[in-house]
C-alpha cells in the first residue's frame, strides 16, 4: 500500500454514559478486496473521536461499520466484532433501522430532504410515532442543539433548499439529533463549506459532545485537533495498492456500486495501533 497515516483521536469521558463502542479485530472486504484489516479500538461515550488521514485510507469505511451502512453498498463482508454498550451490533437480533435511529449520521455534503425546515427535522420523530402535539418541542430542541434555531426559528415553513450550505448541513445535524441518538457519525461534514460555516459546524460539534458520542472523519489533522480530541492513533500498513486486472470498476473504487461516486470507497487495508505517550 501507499505510505500514509490515519489517526483516531479520543476525548476523555465517563464510561458510565451510553454510546460506548468497542471494535475488536474488525475487517471489511468488498467482494475479494480487503478495505480494512485488524482494527481494534475503543470509542468513549460523550466524546469526540476524530478519524484523520488522507483520502482513500478507509476512514469512511470504518465510520460506516458503526451503523451498518456498509451493508447498503452491496457485496460487503464485515468481520470481527463491533460492540455498542455491550451489544454486538451485527448480531441477528439487532434491527439495522433501529440501530441507525440510535447511531445517526451526517454526510459529507448537505442532503436535506426536499421539504420545509420543520418537516426535515420532524421526519424521524414522525416515523417513531411521536405525537403531533409534541413535534413542535422536538423540532425546536433539535434546532437549538444544532445552533440553528436563532437563524430559522421564525421561518420553519421555508423550504430547506433555500438555506445556505452551512445552514443546510446544520438542518441535517438537527434532523439526526431529533431521534435522540446516543452516537452521531459525521463524514467530513464541513468539507464542502466555506470557512465561516466550517467554524459554525465545529462550534456545534464542541457543544454536542456534552450529550452525544461523536465520531468524525476528516482528512486534515488541523480540523481534528480544533475539536480537542486526544489519545488514540492509527497507522496504515505499507505496500503497493491492489487492483483487479482489467476492471475499470475497480479503478473507480473497490466494488463500487453502479452510479456511486463516493471517492471514499477507494480503500486500502489499515491496522490500528496505539501511540505511547512519552514520559513527562
Amino acid at each position: 500500500m501507499v505510505n500514509g497515516t490515519i489517526s483516531a483521536a479520543v476525548d476523555s469521558a465517563s464510561v458510565e454514559c451510553g454510546g460506548a463502542f468497542r471494535l475488536e479485530d474488525v475487517s471489511v472486504t468488498y467482494g475479494r478486496e480487503t478495505a480494512l484489516a485488524g482494527v481494534t479500538m475503543d470509542i468513549h461515550p460523550r466524546s469526540v473521536t476524530a478519524l484523520i488521514g488522507p483520502s482513500g485510507c478507509g476512514k469512511s469505511t470504518l465510520l460506516r461499520c458503526l451503523n451498518r451502512m456498509n451493508e447498503e453498498l452491496g457485496d460487503v463482508h464485515v468481520g470481527g466484532r463491533v460492540v455498542l454498550d455491550g451489544v454486538d451490533i451485527y448480531g441477528r437480533s439487532v434491527d439495522p433501522v433501529e440501530l441507525r435511529m440510535r447511531v445517526g449520521q451526517v454526510f459529507q455534503r448537505p442532503n436535506p430532504f426536499p421539504m420545509s425546515i420543520y418537516d426535515n427535522v420532524a421526519y424521524g420523530p414522525r416515523t417513531k410515532g411521536v405525537r403531533r402535539g409534541d413535534l413542535d418541542d422536538v423540532v425546536e430542541e433539535s434546532l437549538r442543539r444544532a445552533a440553528l434555531w436563532d437563524e430559522v426559528g421564525a421561518r420553519l415553513k421555508k423550504h430547506a433548499f433555500e438555506l445556505s450550505g452551512g445552514q443546510q448541513q446544520r438542518v441535517c445535524i438537527a434532523r439526526a439529533l431529533a431521534t435522540n441518538p446516543d452516537v452521531l457519525l459525521m463524514d467530513e461534514p464541513a468539507s464542502a463549506l466555506d470557512p465561516i460555516s466550517t467554524q459554525q459546524i465545529e462550534d456545534t460539534i464542541a457543544e454536542l459532545k456534552q450529550c452525544v458520542t461523536i465520531v468524525i472523519v476528516t482528512q486534515h489533522a488541523a480540523g481534528g485537533t480544533r475539536l480537542r480530541p486526544h489519545g488514540l492513533h492509527a497507522a496504515r500498513e505499507h505496500g503497493p495498492p491492489r487492483r483487479a486486472r482489467g476492471s475499470r470498476r475497480h479503478e473507480r473504487g473497490l466494488h463500487q456500486p453502479k452510479g456511486h461516486t463516493d471517492r471514499e470507497l477507494r480503500h486500502r487495508p489499515i491496522r490500528v495501533v496505539r501511540r505511547r505517550r512519552h514520559a513527562a
